[in-house]
């Protein structure tokens, strides 16, 4: 098993470098970095904050996640545990590694491993269905956007594919005969089957579903806005923002597909194809997506301390 995590790891990592090597002769490499005007730094510290205030809203995502499952932690307590497996996630060789250790250290604090599981899963799992809503959205806003060929129509299969392979997993998860059975067992099947019982109980409260859309809508909408104001960073000034709000949903969706290592390669191929016909240079918007990767390493290194620290005794209601 080791092995063939290790194997896969190469690959992906591989594959980055394929992209980004076939990418890169084209771009001209001074024009990646901004120039560095008061205004344009006044930009970067304006993106780096909205980053840092999206995170925040991704442990409020959470919390609200946990309340409609009957589960109540304290937002510090969870913004700690989030910001901890951000740091791992960003700089570990694997974006799971981040929510395996959130739910580990909840789990400490909660005593209840399967629980915390599927809060992590249906958390993650509205931000599937949060962005392509999102570009299908600013899609309907601005009608020019759905005459730009290839790119509005990627943008809108993209979404579509994403709200359909959704569909299908949360009905399979909610259906008795499939998700319903793997209730009660032993092993991996009782954690899969408390993802069943947390739609179920997602399902009997109405309100709960709505603050969990509510905040996801929020933090989602924060970071597409944070990659908005990276784009003035790099004086990408004449794409608007439903522009930045039809497009860069479908970049991350793409960049987590597990073809490469952090979505490097993959984010900035992807922009520069959404971007090339509103008229933005491939060395810009490979910039972006250096630029827009960094903002959240640099943000993530803010869970450092919470990850060097460990869990620490935290007061859960119930």
């Amino acid at each position: 098993m080791a092995d063939r995590r290790t194997r896969f790891l190469v690959l992906r990592i591989l594959a980055s470098l394929v992209m980004l090597a076939v990418l890169i002769p084209r771009v001209h490499l001074g024009s990646l970095l901004p120039r560095w005007t008061l205004s344009n730094i006044s930009w970067l510290v304006a993106a780096l904050v909205t980053t840092g205030a999206a995170f925040v809203l991704a442990a409020i995502r959470w919390q609200a996640v946990l309340r409609a499952m009957g589960m109540h932690a304290r937002l510090r307590t969870l913004l700690h545990h989030y910001l901890a497996g951000l740091f791992v996630g960003n700089f570990l060789p694997s974006t799971i590694g981040g929510d395996v250790l959130r739910v580990r250290r909840l789990a400490a604090d909660t005593g209840d491993g399967p629980d915390t599981f599927a809060s992590v899963v249906l958390e993650r799992l509205t931000g599937w269905l949060v962005l392509p809503l999102l570009s299908l959205g600013a899609l309907a806003l601005n009608a020019g956007l759905r005459h730009l060929g290839g790119a509005s129509a990627l943008a809108a299969t993209v979404a579509v594919i994403t709200l359909a392979g959704l569909s299908l997993l949360l009905y399979l998860v909610a259906h008795p005969s499939v998700g319903g059975r793997l209730a009660g067992g032993a092993g991996w099947r009782r954690f899969a089957g408390s993802v069943h019982h947390g739609l179920i109980g997602l399902r009997r409260h109405p309100g709960g579903i709505v603050a969990v859309l509510g905040t996801g809508i929020a933090y989602q909408a924060t970071v597409v806005f944070a990659a908005f104001l990276a784009a003035r960073v790099l004086d990408i000034d004449h794409v608007g923002l439903t522009a930045v709000f039809a497009f860069f949903p479908a970049v991350a969706i793409l960049q987590v597909l597990p073809i490469s290592l952090g979505g490097l390669g993959v984010r900035e191929w992807a922009l520069v194809f959404f971007l090339h016909p509103l008229h933005v240079p491939a060395s810009r918007a490979v910039g972006l997506g250096f630029l827009v990767y960094g903002m959240t390493l640099a943000v993530s290194l803010l869970g450092a301390p919470s990850f060097a620290v460990g869990s620490r005794p935290a007061r859960v209601l119930t």
